[in-house]
């Protein structure tokens, strides 16, 4: 269940970018139900390149250092297993983010999945900057859950 899948239209192309995989040391219920709450995304993101954030329990919306605006809103989910987010209004192209969450012997196993539909000249621009992005939120993750442990 990914909610409704983006298909490319015209000369537009889907990107898919998936996060590095990132163990953390809680239940998937603790990390799932963080997650869940887009406020708590403010937690992930790396607050020296994101300004004017706003939120509430099932959208965010963020400019990122370079101009554009991210914003998404929870669309569905499975719990404890999956979260998806879509592009809400403010966004400059099309995309979902799926959370994958998988139990694991030690804890969670989290990783972020973005497929976007975006022209093949703004794909050269922002997608290492989105992998950066994803990136950085599933190590903030991680260290969010360590710092949980203490």
């Amino acid at each position: 269940m990914s909610g409704k899948e983006i298909q490319p239209t015209g000369n537009k192309i889907t990107m898919q970018i998936n996060s590095c995989k990132e163990e953390v040391n809680s239940s998937i219920q603790e990390v799932f139900n963080f997650l869940l709450d887009t406020r708590n995304f403010y937690n992930l993101l790396p607050n020296d390149k994101i300004s004017n954030w706003e939120a509430d329990e099932k959208y965010c919306s963020f400019k990122v250092q370079g101009g554009f605006v991210i914003s998404f809103e929870q669309i569905s989910f499975v719990e404890p297993k999956l979260i998806v987010l879509k592009s809400g209004k403010k966004a400059p192209f099309p995309f979902q983010i799926l959370i994958h969450l998988k139990e694991t012997e030690n804890g969670t196993e989290g990783y972020f999945e973005f497929n976007g539909e975006i022209s093949l000249f703004l794909k050269i621009m922002v997608e290492q900057p989105l992998k950066n992005l994803f990136d950085h939120m599933a190590k903030e993750m991680k260290t969010i859950f360590s710092k949980k442990e203490n």
